[in-house]
């Protein structure tokens, strides 16, 4: 009993510390202004039946601020427009399954909360003829062009096919890929392997994932450089919630516990 209360006082000290280091004017407003696009679930989208923003982003999100004791300002907006929102101080952040890339660091700071990994998968109906992830060779893969998948295909495809290359194919998003998918335009999509299961489902029977995912990276939350004491709290609040065991019970929420990081890390991607 002792040694839980001084776990709890502790994690309480650190969290006080962490909310101290919030930047005056998001302390005074009582509040984050953070650029979502919900249109990727289980990570963010709209509920059906309520038109509400729901996904995994969306409750961790909110946890992360009630252990600030601050709320979240959701801001809807488009993938092209999230990164010029933080560079020019219209959103003080970006959590919207956002992959931390080194090429983003000079725009932004991102605090990793998820593992993502690159995974094939295809129809279902067409598992006998394509069985394996070299079956791909000089197929057509379709995946948002907005990603790092475009890159991780072709660098699997130069290592795996030779003169047989995968014919990529850039979509507007997982979802269009999924649609060309089902309508027969490509042989193969690529999505994060932190989305297959919930969109499989969704559909089931649907989908097969070929393979294990071929590249790994991190979802990170976007903040701008120059706000570290916004790091050291958002990355204070993850920790605090890995510990005290809300991290674990969203993920199960929403299929995502392989996908789990121990601890939050600052731009840790590649």
């Amino acid at each position: 009993m002792k040694t839980m209360l001084t776990a709890a006082l502790l994690c309480a000290v650190s969290l006080s510390a962490a909310a101290a280091e919030l930047p005056a004017e998001i302390a005074k407003a009582g509040a984050i202004k953070v650029a979502i696009v919900p249109n990727y679930p289980p990570m963010e989208f709209k509920d059906p039946a309520t038109g509400q923003l729901t996904g995994f982003d969306v409750e961790l999100g909110e946890a992360i601020a009630k252990k600030l004791a601050i709320k979240l300002d959701w801001q809807e907006t488009s993938f092209d427009q999230m990164m010029p929102a933080i560079a020019t101080g219209r959103v003080d952040a970006i959590m919207s399954g956002m992959t931390d890339l080194a090429s983003r660091h000079e725009t932004a700071t991102f605090v990793d909360y998820l593992k993502s990994g690159t995974q094939f998968f295809i129809q279902q109906s067409r598992a006998a003829e394509l069985k394996d992830m070299t079956s791909l060779c000089g197929k057509s893969v379709g995946a948002s062009r907005r990603t790092f998948f475009p890159k991780d295909i072709a660098a699997w495809s130069d290592a795996n096919c030779g003169a047989n290359p995968i014919k990529f194919v850039g979509t507007e998003g997982s979802g269009d890929a999924r649609t060309q998918l089902k309508q027969g335009r490509i042989d193969a999509a690529v999505q994060g392997s932190e989305t297959l299961p919930y969109v499989m489902g969704l559909e089931p029977n649907a989908y097969k994932p070929l393979g294990t995912p071929i590249a790994f990276g991190f979802n990170g939350i976007a903040l701008s450089p120059k706000e570290k004491g916004l790091h050291a709290a958002v990355a204070g609040a993850l920790d605090a919630l890995i510990a005290d065991g809300t991290y674990k019970t969203i993920l199960a929420k929403w299929q995502l516990g392989e996908n789990a990081v121990d601890k939050a890390a600052i731009n840790a991607g590649q």
